[in-house]
């Protein structure tokens, strides 16, 4: 390459370098929260999962319009009750719950549960060595 090229190729370089977009960043004008107006929240769902297999039998209902808040969840105890929750929410006084229980705790007593453990089975492989009887012979002397 002659030096008439190279300086050329050096005149664009310098050229295009200045081209180069100029980033900046600046504060945004006023608040965000001044430009942007909420909806009030209002919203209402319900979902519920029952099991008979598993004994799973739970559920969840809420519904909200603005600030009013309420709803209520309920769930299957082991021990046989049904506890259930209602609830509401209060500006003042937050999450407020109601707690109920239905049924009567049931327990097993520990005589009624006799515990059996498993019968062992063991099974021994089939066995891949020759039948025959090893036969000792003593060193010669």
């Amino acid at each position: 390459m002659n030096t008439k090229a190279l300086l050329l190729l050096g005149v664009v370089a310098v050229a295009a370098a200045d081209k180069l977009p100029n980033y900046s960043y600046n504060a945004p004008q006023g608040s965000f929260e001044d430009s942007v107006e909420y909806d009030d929240a209002k919203y209402d769902f319900n979902w519920a999962v029952k099991d008979d297999d598993s004994g799973n039998d739970f559920g969840h209902q809420e519904s909200r319009d603005g600030d009013n808040t309420q709803g209520s969840y309920y769930v299957q105890l082991p021990d046989g009750r049904l506890q259930k929750v209602a609830y509401y929410v209060d500006g003042d006084n937050g999450y407020v719950a109601d707690v109920t229980y239905e049924g009567e705790a049931r327990y097993d007593s520990v005589e009624s549960r006799e515990y059996i453990p498993p019968r062992p089975v063991y099974f021994a492989p089939e066995s891949q060595e020759s039948v025959e009887t090893p036969v000792y012979i003593p060193p010669r002397p």
